[in-house]
Parts: structure tokens; sequence; C-alpha cells
């Protein structure tokens, strides 16, 4: 069968001959954090774009839940070209998208022209995504949940480098040449880094950390697809990413609505309207979480770990409803938000490999990372429920669905996956059993 097949060996890396591994994980993770404002510092456009041309808010962030779409739900494709033909090719096109989509974005005079924008830019953002952090899994066995935690916290951590610049650029030259000349920075130097970026090499003789439950098959994406625990883990990411991606795009509107956006805040020396101040320290706390999270899912198991936080970040969520309109208590609860979201982006895709192998890794990754484009598609729902300026709605069903997850996650999907890959690696040992008669 060619769809679940048993790992073979680690080829051991040639001497004094094989890439650094942890120097290829850098340039990933650098990678990640160039192309993390087509994501993260969207929400300070939202306003500007809509002042200039009157489209709506709701109309607006469409843009931003087809950008998540395309980004995520192409990224199985990605996945697949990076496994054959490895990643440097994916991460070069991919810069080139990412920095024209950002560049249709500075001329857009229509709302399709917007979305035309949102694609381009989204086709960009998966191929950088989905290979790098694919990348991360293969290099790193033994590290499987710090290493795909740091790259992903470049994608977390990476716009709050650039947040305070974007803000600022717009206010004194307008979001359209904001647009241009980060796009081109960004697209260029990602370009750059792609051409050091060679195929995984991972070091012979890792093991899995020792709390850590891993099979010994392979399967294909198409063999994962067909498994209910696939599914299970596919509906807990789409659950809490739902959460997260709403107050990304959304943390701008509610600034504005409770009244707090330009309220000058002075931290470390520093004075800064609210809104640029929140969206730093969220973005530091996004990509702070994704490496700590990921080393702990190391040690403590991934789902004890998921139950924690997804836990903490509905309680977060019911915490920036009661308390928000004073501006430490927004600060305070939208950076815990931010702090326990971030973490998806690390332990999911080590579930994955966990779970399903490393072999088709990138593919399967990137099959799993579509949930958060799924999950975008409630983002417009959260306007809806909060017509008016009423946000309380939107807080209460984000925080009970994650609340929700985190008990799922620790009764459900710990029981299921344990015997799914316990039931496996049995099959595997038997077929190697035989195998090994045969040849006697």
């Amino acid at each position: 069968m060619n769809d679940r097949i048993n790992s073979p060996p680690v080829r051991p890396a040639l001497a004094g001959k094989a890439p650094n591994r942890w120097l290829q994980l850098i340039f990933g993770i650098i990678c990640m954090g160039l192309v993390a404002n087509l994501q993260y510092a969207w929400t300070l456009f939202v306003s500007p774009l809509d002042a200039k041309n009157h489209w709506g808010l709701t109309a607006i962030q469409l843009s931003f839940s087809i950008f998540i779409l395309v980004e995520t739900w192409l990224v199985p494709v990605e996945g697949w070209l990076v496994d054959k033909f490895g990643p440097r090719p994916v991460i070069a096109g991919g810069a080139i998208f990412a920095a024209a989509g950002w560049v249709m974005d500075a001329y857009a005079t229509t709302l399709p022209m917007l979305y035309a924008a949102a694609v381009v830019a989204g086709i960009g953002a998966g191929c950088v995504y989905g290979t790098c952090v694919g990348n991360a899994l293969k290099w790193f066995p033994d590290k499987r949940g710090l290493a795909a935690g740091l790259t992903a916290a470049g994608f977390g951590a990476g716009a709050a480098v650039t947040v305070i610049p974007i803000a600022s650029m717009i206010q004194t030259s307008g979001y359209e040449h904001t647009f241009v000349f980060f796009g081109i920075l960004q697209g260029v130097a990602i370009f750059i880094l792609a051409m050091f970026m060679v195929r995984p090499q991972p070091p012979a003789g890792v093991q899995a950390a020792p709390r850590v439950v891993t099979t010994k098959v392979d399967y294909s994406t198409g063999t994962m697809l067909k498994t209910p625990v696939f599914w299970v883990i596919y509906a807990l990411f789409v659950a809490v990413a739902a959460g997260g991606l709403m107050a990304t795009a959304q943390i701008g509107p509610i600034a504005k609505d409770y009244g707090l956006a330009k309220l000058p805040m002075s931290l470390f020396g520093l004075t800064l309207p609210l809104l640029t101040m929140t969206l730093s320290i969220d973005n530091l706390a996004n990509g702070f979480t994704r490496p700590l999270c990921g080393f702990l899912s190391d040690r403590l198991g991934r789902e004890n770990t998921m139950f924690f936080v997804f836990l903490g970040e509905g309680l977060s969520m019911l915490g920036l409803m009661k308390f928000g309109h004073h501006p430490i208590a927004f600060m305070s609860f939208a950076a815990l938000i931010f702090l326990f979201w971030g973490e998806i982006f690390s332990i999911f895709p080590a579930v994955c490999a966990d779970t399903f192998g490393v072999k088709f890794a990138a593919g399967n990754a990137g099959t799993l990372y579509t949930a958060k484009g799924t999950a975008s598609l409630l983002v417009p729902l959260a306007s809806v429920l909060s017509a008016g300026g009423n946000w309380d709605r939107a807080f209460i069903v984000a925080a009970a669905i994650t609340i929700a997850a985190a008990i799922a996650a620790k009764f459900v999907l710990l029981p299921m996956r344990k015997n799914f890959i316990e039931s496996a690696n049995a099959n595997a040992d038997k077929a190697e059993a035989r195998a090994r008669q045969r040849a006697a």
C-alpha cells in the first residue's frame, strides 16, 4: 500500500555536509515574521480603507476572510509541492505573491479589486507558512512541539516589530503608500531567504519527547482524511481558531467602539495610541506562547496543554467583555486572548505529525491548517453579532465554543488519539515481525 506505510529509517546526515538544522529553522522563522503583516497588521488598514471608500466594515472584513480562506485552504497543495520539489521554489513563489497582494491593495478602488488582492496575498502567505511549518516538523522529530512553536512564533510575533512603523506610515503617508512600501520590502526579503532553504535532513537516532505518543506509520493525506480522529482534531482547531481570528480582525473596531482606540498610553517611556500599543503587546504575546506551549506540550502531553490554554482563552474573552471598557483591562485581557490563542499553531501541527507520521508532514499539516480558513468564516459573523457596538454576544459565543473545546481535548481527543496510535503501532509491529519471519 502506498498511502499507509511503515516509516523508513532516518538516513544519517553526512558529517560536515549536512545543513545546520537550527540555521534552517531560523531562516523559516524570519520568513514567517516577514509575511505575518498580511494578517496581523490588517486591522490597522480597515478604518482608513473605510474612511476613503465608504465600503462598510463588514464588506471590508470579508476581504480578511477571503485572505484567510485562500491562505489556509491552498496549503495542502502547497504542502504537496514542498514534499515533491523542496522548500526553495515554494517560498520564492510565495514572496512574489505576498508582495503583489499588498501592492494590489494599495490601488484597489472597488471591493472586487480588494477581494482579488486578498486572494493573491493569501496564496503568498500560504506558500510561506505551510512550507516553514512543514520543514520544522521534519527537521526536529525530537523537538516537534518546540520547533513548530518557534516557527509559528515568527508569524505571531513578527508583526510586533513592524506594527508601529506601519501605523506611523499610515498616519503620515497614507495607507496606499504603506501597502506598497511594506509589500515590496517584505517580498524581496523573503525571496532572498528562500534561496538558502534546503530539503530537511533530520539527524539519525532521534526519538520523540517522553510524554508524547507517536505513530510508527506514515499516512498519506487521503488516508488521514478517512480517520475519525483527524476530524475531531480538525473540529477543535476550528473552534479555538475562531475566537482568536475574531480578536485579530476586530480588535481595532472593538477599541474604537469602546472609545479607547486613540487614548494615549505610556509604557517603558514610550507613549502611543492605545490601539497601536495593544497590537504590539498582543503580537508579542501571540508569538511568545507558540514556542512556550510547544515546549510544554513536548513535556506535559499535547491534550493536557490544550486543556489549560483553551480554557484560558475562553475566560480571557469573558474578562475583556466584562472589564474591557477600562484602558488597562482592555490591554491586559486582549494580550491574554492572544497568549492563549497563539499556541494552536504549534500544538496542532505537532499533533498531526505525532498521529499521522512525518513522511507526508507538510501536506498533512497543511490540510489540518485549512481549519483556520474554516474558522475565518465566522469573522463576519462577529460583526453581525456586534451590530450597534454591542460586542457582548460575540464574546459569549466565542468563549463558550472555546471552553467546550478545552473539555473535548482532555476527555474526547486524548483517549481517542491514544487508542488510534497504539492500534496502528501494534499492527505495524505485527507486519514487521511477519516480514522478518519471511526473510528468515
